[in-house]
């Protein structure tokens, strides 16, 4: 019977010993969040596999990886949230050192991880007053996260989205401080084609992407759709339209306009710009009650430019509304359907840094992009960066 006895403590124990170990096991696993274990019994995937062979190549090259227990740390088990988008959520974090930091867990059912590879790329590569400085990332399979410096102010667009007139931009920070705004914006873009290694496209410059830190120096963001190419080539090749409807240049969508370049995104610039001084709004022109237009800001604008009027409701003196009139000429120019008639980045950083006085109307454009649609985005369900960085 002794023997009886010592085979059931040993098999007891034995059962026991197993037991801890699985507890132990899940414990780790619930701790640490990072799927160290389920990787061990999980398939990867080839968009997993494209991720790990980035991160091991250009990893240590581009900005600091964080263990996603760091990211917990950071957020604080993920408190604070900012806000939601397409790809992703958006909380806000504090470093170590005391910084305010904006952290996006990319969700895994929509973000590819060609996007995550695109912004630790291209972002990864910047140093530049007017672009968001990508402090870090975090790769441990399904669980992807980039962690930016946070914007107070959130984004542009929450500035220029308004039914108010004169539109709330106008209104919170003054026609001088959206020039300057823009100014800013073009010095960014300049930096992404002429001060960087390899030259970035980001492809997708609009209200939403463009963010504001807390003294209102606008930093270009969300570079998910962005293409980078070497400084030899003119001409990017692209194997499908990326960008968001309203904004997109038509070389993008069809390529009898031209080749996709970086006059693309002075396209995009130029619509922008344009918004910045009216706001996002159809006008009503004239037509019978009922009906609706189908000409927007840019063509309403135009007839006023030629006339000579004061471009905007709210702009009461000559110099606000020759701040008015420099933007929306060099808009106008930078929207033409031709890419080769819009000015280069630099040059519109000239047109904008000269007088009023030498800048020619341009020829009015033919306004082909596709009507405009908040939620219309090509190659993504909705590019939303950091207006969620901010908590208004």
């Amino acid at each position: 019977m002794n023997w009886i006895r010592k085979l059931l403590i040993v098999g007891g124990s034995a059962v026991l010993a197993i037991v801890l170990i699985f507890i132990i096991i899940i414990h780790c696993i619930r701790k640490s969040s990072s799927n160290t274990f389920v990787a061990l019994f999980r398939h990867k995937t080839e968009d997993d596999k494209s991720v790990e062979a980035f991160v091991m190549q250009y990893g240590s090259l581009t900005t600091k990886r964080y263990k996603y227990h760091d990211i917990k740390n950071i957020t604080n088990s993920f408190q604070v949230k900012l806000g939601q988008g397409g790809f992703g959520s958006v909380f806000k974090g504090k470093l170590c050192d005391g910084r305010l930091v904006a952290v996006k867990v990319l969700n895994s059912s929509k973000a590819s991880g060609q996007e995550f590879i695109n912004e630790v790329a291209s972002i990864g590569r910047t140093s530049h007053i007017n672009i968001v400085t990508l402090l870090g990332f975090c790769f441990d399979y399904q669980k992807r996260t980039l962690v930016y410096e946070f914007m107070p102010n959130g984004s542009l667009e929450k500035f220029i989205c308004s039914h108010t007139d004169p539109p709330k931009a106008r209104k919170h920070l003054g026609i001088e401080k959206l020039y300057e705004v823009a100014l800013g914006i073009a010095r960014g873009l300049d930096y992404l084609y002429r001060g960087c290694n390899t030259r970035i496209l980001h492809l997708d410059i609009k209200p939403h992407n463009i963010l504001l830190d807390a003294d209102l120096c606008p930093k270009i963001a969300d570079f998910g759709l962005a293409k980078m190419y070497s400084r030899n080539e003119s001409i990017v090749s692209l194997l499908e339209a990326r960008g968001t409807i309203g904004y997109i240049a038509p070389e993008v969508f069809n390529r009898n306009f031209g080749g996709v370049s970086h006059k693309s995104d002075v396209y995009s610039y130029g619509m922008l710009i344009l918004e910045m001084i009216g706001g996002r709004k159809k006008v009503d022109v004239g037509v019978g009650s009922g009906q609706t237009s189908e000409i927007y800001f840019p063509n309403w604008i135009y007839n006023r430019l030629k006339r000579d009027a004061y471009l905007l409701d709210g702009v009461t003196t000559t110099e606000e509304n020759d701040y008015a009139r420099k933007m929306t000429i060099v808009g106008l120019w930078c929207i033409q359907p031709d890419p080769k008639q819009r000015p280069s980045i630099n040059e519109v950083i000239e047109m904008l840094e000269g007088s009023t006085e030498v800048l020619e109307v341009p020829p009015k454009p033919f306004f082909c992009t596709p009507p405009r649609s908040p939620a219309s985005t090509f190659n993504e369900p909705q590019s939303e960066l950091v207006s969620l960085y901010s908590t208004e």
